[in-house]
């Protein structure tokens, strides 16, 4: 066969990669080439005559119905973009170039499948706001709103949750739930999440209900510390692979952002709080006084200082060992909030000592009460390990203004009052 002949034979449009459609007034497709089975997973035959319409993603179709009136009156389209449903499910982006042929009232069109450039976009876009949001956010929950409304702009996300595990207490919370039905149990959520950080494997999960779960784990060099959660709602386009492989990326940076103000919150609750007792050290308890101290002075209150020591606390260390010294403390540490209230102050100034800010008292006498409370509070049998201890505290109180107006003479005053209160109990 002469070239002449093979020319004849060979249909060059069906050779281009990218699609060409041809549209009638009414919206139906009247031809197209080969390489729609690529794009749309649909032969040739089964096309023809069908509306082009019901290919586009139903969220796509208002605007890509006002491109069309436009085309038809006239005015061509370049590059303009939207999204179609394959035949086996898969959502594509594709960008067309159209216009209308007045003569034989048809649109003709050339689809381009950009789908692998939309998804590196995206990520590339998950990258940078993520990093923004976490750099950004005061804390976890700011984050995890910020992160929501960035994955709804990427797959339909109005069902979000972020589970985060805790490896040493075996124990899985949801700082982060949404739900559309506002008083679903959190039983279903729960059970894919643990499924997900046992195995390590992201869950695409279709129901016949018209809704599909998709649940990645959220991994660190360090190991998994949670999971992403997201379910489509009835009408939403359902989760598919494309879907499970964006959201497992974006749940990579997800995942550092996490780690990362973790690790800030966590230096900072070191910078003000005691590790053991979880309560404020000495340099948070300053800034609390000094801050308490200048309400009192405004609203011409009353405040107390509460100096506690605990009287022979070294021999628990010596006699029982450092791990039971340890658990005592922070029953003390129990107790003494359990004594005042959550406005008041308590803190762990040293080894033993703790001190307590009293706020907004009516009189002076009221300190005296909340002393003798802590008092028998403390006074009372502990049990650590097996092992019943009592401990007995010297208790030094300073009254503001009474004893002084500065925090240097109120701390002065309670401390003297405490070592005078442990001479004469013993």
């Amino acid at each position: 066969m002469d070239i002449k002949g093979y020319l004849s034979q060979v249909s060059f449009i069906d050779l281009l990669l990218d699609a060409i459609c041809v549209v009638d007034r009414n919206g139906r497709f009247v031809y197209v080439s080969a390489a729609c089975e690529r794009i749309f997973g649909y032969e040739q035959y089964e096309l023809i005559g069908q509306p082009m319409m019901e290919l586009v993603l139903p969220a796509d179709r208002e605007r890509t119905l006002q491109a069309a009136t436009e085309i038809m009156a006239g005015e061509p389209k370049f590059n303009f973009e939207n999204r179609y449903v394959r035949k086996d499910g898969r959502v594509v982006h594709i960008s067309w170039s159209a216009r209308w042929s007045q003569t034989y009232q048809l649109r003709v069109a050339v689809a381009r499948d950009i789908t692998e450039r939309k998804q590196a976009e995206l990520r590339q876009q998950a990258i940078f706001a993520i990093s923004e949001a976490a750099h950004g956010a005061e804390d976890l929950l700011e984050l995890f709103k910020c992160v929501h409304l960035l994955i709804g702009q990427w797959l339909p996300a109005l069902n979000f949750s972020v589970a985060l595990c805790d490896q040493d207490q075996g124990t899985i919370s949801f700082p982060y739930h949404i739900d559309d039905h506002k008083h679903q149990q959190l039983t279903e959520v729960r059970q894919l999440s643990e499924d997900v950080i046992s195995s390590g494997q992201a869950v695409l999960r279709c129901s016949e209900a018209s809704c599909s779960w998709l649940c990645v784990p959220l991994v660190t060099p360090n190991g998994i510390i949670g999971a992403l959660v997201v379910k489509s709602s009835l009408g939403d386009e359902r989760y598919s692979e494309s879907h499970k492989e964006l959201l497992q990326f974006v749940s990579t940076q997800v995942a550092a952002a996490i780690e990362r103000k973790q690790l800030i919150n966590r230096l900072q609750f070191l910078a003000q709080y005691d590790a053991l007792t979880q309560l404020p050290n000495r340099d948070f308890f300053y800034q609390r006084l000094k801050s308490a101290l200048a309400r009192a002075q405004r609203e011409h209150e009353c405040l107390a200082v509460l100096f506690i020591d605990l009287d022979h606390f070294k021999a628990v260390n010596d006699n029982h060992g450092h791990a039971v010294g340890d658990a005592l403390l922070q029953q003390v540490a129990h107790r003494l909030k359990q004594s005042v209230r959550e406005s008041d102050t308590v803190a762990r100034m040293s080894g033993d000592e703790f001190v307590l800010i009293l706020e907004s008292l009516r009189q002076s006498e009221d300190a005296l009460i909340v002393a003798e409370k802590i008092r028998q509070n403390l006074s009372q049998p502990l049990l650590i390990e097996g092992q019943t201890l009592s401990i007995f505290p010297s208790i030094g109180l300073a009254v503001y203004p009474e004893h002084g107006e500065q925090s240097r003479q109120l701390l002065c005053h309670a401390d003297t009052a405490m070592y005078r209160d442990k001479k004469m109990r013993r």
